[in-house]
């Protein structure tokens, strides 16, 4: 399950096969338009995720989010274009049709949803209920889940006594008690501290990896997308304007929108120094050099120096997502074109992609 596959539509069928994700695509969008007056909430949106997937949909307030979720549960009716659940289009399901359907997706939300009147036990099994399971079979079922969840101690209490990571653990228990197919995340951990937003993310990730679940997160936190997603898309004014595997788009983002959201996450040039920066030629030309994979795991500024000449190292690093090396040098280099030029051929030779911010006076 840690290995990523591309289940976009241009995807490998091979891959999936090779790792058993095959079939059906268990969410597929297709060019789903969804107005409210003259407004495009969603314009043209195409998506496929496969079973076992964990994408992020990842976008500003007002981007889509969502209404993009809630054209996933049946909450809202597409204008045009086609959802498809489990190989089903639920567009034209009348709401008794509908019914069956909602039970495949489970829902986790950013404030949790618990009823205050009931205990843990009851808020998990609520949905079993609804399906008129029996009350021995529902209770069963809830007690697993709060195990699973690290909660099996927590069943007789009620929601007012948890903290905010453990009334989430409640939502996900809830959300699982239907045994669904597909779990949507909304913002479902905006409301958490740092370490419990962690916890929460790796007992997702431990679900996902247990029962080979399909899950949807929608956030405007890249950080949760780059802790579990495989994949992520990036939505602005209701289209997917990027997309791919987490890393790739963390290594190399193409949008304006997609920088914007990486910002405090990718190494950025400190501001004292931002603020030195001159369009004009000066003694030092300032780089942005990206790099990822081996590239960034091998003795690049050794062999920089080596082959190339003397450079200042301003700041930036390397780290790990998904596996692969991803890092952002800020380098100062001499201006005059021998230096600058093998300097550029040698980094470009390493596959960097580079960016002359602006120039500096050695003596800044």
């Amino acid at each position: 399950m840690n290995q990523h596959v591309d289940m976009s539509a241009s995807g490998d069928k091979a891959a999936r096969q090779a790792t058993g994700l095959v079939g059906e695509p268990v969410v597929r969008l297709v060019d789903v338009k969804r107005h409210f007056g003259k407004t495009a909430a969603l314009d043209g949106v195409s998506l496929s995720v496969g079973k076992g997937e964990i994408i992020g949909i990842i976008g500003r307030s007002g981007a889509g989010k969502s209404t993009l979720i809630r054209c996933l549960n049946g909450l809202e009716r597409p204008d045009s274009g086609e959802v498809h659940i489990e190989g089903r289009e639920i567009g034209r399901l009348d709401e008794k049709q509908l019914q069956p359907l909602r039970r495949r997706i489970g829902m986790i939300f950013q404030h949790f949803n618990l009823l205050s009147a009931k205990t843990v036990e009851e808020n998990v099994a609520l949905p079993l209920k609804i399906a008129g399971v029996s009350s021995t079979d529902r209770l069963r079922r809830a007690g697993e889940l709060l195990e699973l969840v690290g909660l099996s101690g927590k069943a007789r209490a009620y929601p007012a006594s948890l903290s905010g990571g453990q009334k989430q653990r409640v939502g996900i228990a809830r959300a699982l008690a239907a045994e669904p197919a597909l779990l949507l995340s909304d913002e479902a951990t905006s409301a958490l501290d740092p370490e419990t937003t962690r916890s929460i993310l790796a007992l997702l990730r431990e679900i996902n990896r247990q029962l080979g679940l399909t899950i949807i997160l929608i956030t405007h936190e890249m950080e949760v997308v780059r802790s579990i997603a495989d994949r992520v898309a990036v939505i602005d004014a209701g289209r997917i304007i990027e997309e791919g595997p987490v890393w790739k788009v963390f290594a190399d983002p193409q949008e304006e929108i997609t920088k914007s959201l990486l910002q405090g996450m990718r190494p950025q040039l400190p501001l004292e120094f931002m603020q030195k920066l001159s369009p004009n030629l000066g003694s030092e030309a300032v780089l942005r050099v990206d790099i990822v994979g081996e590239t960034a795991l091998g003795p690049l500024l050794a062999d920089l120096g080596a082959q190339a000449g003397t450079f200042r190292f301003i700041h930036g690093g390397i780290e790990q997502v998904q596996g692969h090396a991803v890092g952002t040098l800020f380098l100062a280099v001499s201006a005059g074109a021998p230096d600058l030029s093998r300097t550029m051929e040698f980094l470009t030779g390493r596959g960097a992609r580079i960016e002359v911010l602006g120039y500096v006076f050695s003596d800044d």
